[in-house]
């Protein structure tokens, strides 16, 4: 996905959200964030620093700390790294509601590839290595299974 998407369903005036830019990021490592994220249904936003954007999964549940947890995530838009800073509120459209950062910190990425993303976290509260494996379930191509290793 691309930042089209991000962008094509903000209306940047009345969300409060940031804007896309391109500008070199600001952080001297890769990095991470989740979102907790008080819109119509509480969930976190799972978001990775991936060529220069955040990839970003919406996990209906809490994030995993422990193994034996495995998480639906659920692919979705791009976000501009402007966003890795972002609490606030949405005050309107698409994800309007309160944004608070759950837990931010260093990504190492180990493998990627269209299938399987594996990763180390180092967070205050994620600590370790995670993945991401696409699950073919009904059809959807954007979900995932997000657990600790």
């Amino acid at each position: 996905m691309s930042l089209k998407e991000y962008k094509a369903k903000r209306n940047f005036e009345k969300s409060g959200e940031p804007k896309p830019e391109i500008k070199k990021s600001h952080f001297k490592k890769h990095i991470y964030v989740i979102h907790e994220h008080h819109a119509t249904q509480l969930h976190w936003d799972l978001r990775l620093q991936i060529k220069g954007v955040l990839k970003s999964w919406a996990l209906p549940k809490q994030p995993p700390r422990s193994r034996n947890l495995r998480r639906l995530a659920i692919e979705v838009e791009d976000h501009p790294m402007s966003y890795a800073d972002f609490e606030g509120e949405i005050k309107e459209g698409y994800g309007k509601g309160e944004v608070r950062i759950w837990d931010k910190g260093e990504l190492k990425i180990l493998h990627i590839d269209d299938e399987k993303i594996e990763f180390e976290l180092i967070g205050k509260k994620l600590l370790g290595k995670y993945v991401l494996i696409k699950a073919k379930v009904g059809g959807e191509d954007k979900n995932w299974l997000f657990f600790k290793l």
